[in-house]
């Protein structure tokens, strides 16, 4: 097997991993992006675990290390998703940059409570 193939496919996906990770807004595609460039580095280590002809088998058994931990952060990534789509209405990160809370419309002052506390 050469090479040459696995590690153009994995340069391939990591590409649309990055582009996905960079152009989108909707923060689960966000995840997926991410997901796909873990994918294209496990790829690479089971790649060159095969070509180097490794007898312990290392690219392997930490392409298995790499999947527990992208379950683990796609479980989270997720939950902390759907608590802020829960709260706000919106899973657009470009709307999430500000993290605090916002108060009710019926708690925010109108215009003249304003004018006047500014008097």
């Amino acid at each position: 097997m050469h090479l040459a193939y696995p590690a153009v496919l994995a340069a391939l996906l990591f590409a649309v991993g990055l582009y996905g990770v960079l152009a989108r807004r909707n923060a689960i595609l966000v995840l997926m992006s991410v997901e796909l460039m873990l994918n294209a580095v496990n790829l690479n280590l089971v790649a060159f675990d095969v070509w180097l002809r490794d007898t312990l088998h290392a690219g392997q058994a930490l392409t298995l290390f790499t999947i527990a931990i992208a379950a683990a952060e796609i479980g989270i990534g997720l939950a902390i998703v759907l608590m802020v789509h829960r709260n706000r209405g919106t899973a657009d990160i470009d709307r999430l940059r500000d993290t605090r809370e916002q108060p009710a419309a019926e708690e925010q002052p109108s215009a003249e409570e304003k004018a006047e506390a500014a008097a």
